[in-house]
């Protein structure tokens, strides 16, 4: 067992500082590699929201699709609070801003716990209602929460808060690479100690059976609502990220395709399955980027391929995710998590099958 875990730890900081080398290589070549870095960025933030999907979905058993509306007020709240002060009445210059506004500035990280605890004081109020749905009608109430924040964000009587249905931009960019996938690792490493602590295994019971764990002293309402703020907690953070990725945002950026998109990751990667939602996560925005060639018309001679057109990119990735889902129907991991002894167990069946045949 000693030698077991000793491997494992040499293994896994070797691929730590095979990471953090490829990762560097990236940042000081940021102006040949910037398409690479954008989907890495882009990847590592949606991971952060899918971790904290499947915590409530695939460890609690609650089926929520406020993702979007989490993220939106996240998002916002991070980019209200790290705009530049002397940038802002270019950004505001319809309604301007409220005066008790114009002057309140973060730095970027305590901009991001802010807008988590936006998104979860709004949990706590939602909850309270809803978290005694179950199944297709917490679905329903917790996406109609989310279309109702996006209405709420370009209300005109917001308009010198959030800048109606003009958005906000100027937000300041990452500094390098590093930042939004440090952030996002420590995430998903807090979450993670989190389903291992005595209340995932409460979230893990509820999800099992719970009547069950009713019986058995667990109050299903206070952990169900516990579970349901810490997501939103982190998905608030996550859609600070994605701002500052994005620079730019308005009410579209947060849209009902948003959360279909991360349930897409979970389901793919596996509900209850933190590793899996994190490979879905680089599968998902890696493969819609890998295949944009399809987009592209191409030529035999002078002979255009007629398949080969705008939309096209699409058609072929949703036949892959077809393919993926009928040949790994709980998912790439399903339920479980990345081991070195799986990994290893997976190529010594390999060999097994070539040995016999």
């Amino acid at each position: 067992m000693k030698q077991k875990k000793t491997r494992d730890l040499v293994l896994s900081l070797i691929v730590c500082v095979a990471v953090l080398a490829v990762l560097g290589w990236l940042q000081a070549n940021a102006k040949a590699h910037s398409y690479a870095i954008s989907i890495i960025e882009r990847s590592v933030i949606y991971a952060v929201v899918a971790v904290a999907m499947n915590m409530l979905t695939g460890f609690t058993g609650l089926f929520s699709l406020g993702q979007a509306g989490f993220m939106a007020l996240g998002a916002y709240t991070t980019a209200i609070l790290t705009i530049p002060v002397e940038v802002r009445p270019s950004v505001y210059y319809v309604s301007g801003i409220a005066p008790w506004l114009e002057n309140v500035h973060l730095p970027v990280y305590a901009a991001l716990i802010v807008g988590g605890l936006v998104a979860a004081v709004f949990a706590i109020l939602v909850g309270i209602p809803v978290l005694r749905l179950k199944s297709d009608y917490l679905a329903i109430a917790t996406l109609g929460f989310a279309e109702i924040i996006r209405a709420l964000l370009a209300s005109p009587a917001l308009e010198t808060v959030t800048n109606g249905s003009f958005g906000l931009n100027n937000i300041p960019k990452f500094k390098n690479i590093f930042e939004p996938v440090v952030i996002s690792a420590l995430c998903i490493f807090i979450m993670i100690l989190l389903i291992n602590s005595s209340y995932g295994r409460a979230f893990k019971a509820i999800r099992e059976d719970d009547i069950a764990a009713e019986s058995m002293g667990i109050n299903l309402f206070k952990h169900k609502e516990l579970a349901f703020v810490i997501s939103s907690f982190f998905t608030g953070i996550a859609g600070g990220l994605l701002g500052i990725y994005m620079r730019s945002i308005d009410t579209k950026t947060f849209q009902i395709t948003l959360t279909y998109n991360i349930l897409l990751i979970v389901v793919l990667g596996g509900i209850g399955s933190i590793t899996g939602s994190i490979i879905g996560s680089f599968l998902i925005n890696g493969g819609q980027e890998w295949l944009r060639f399809f987009d592209e018309p191409h030529f035999i001679g002078e002979y255009q391929i007629p398949l080969f057109r705008t939309g096209f990119r699409m058609v072929i990735y949703s036949i892959l995710l077809m393919v993926v889902v009928l040949f790994w129907q709980r998912g790439i991991m399903g339920n479980k998590e990345f081991s070195w002894d799986g990994l290893f167990g997976l190529f010594k069946k390999k060999d097994k099958k070539g040995g016999k045949a």
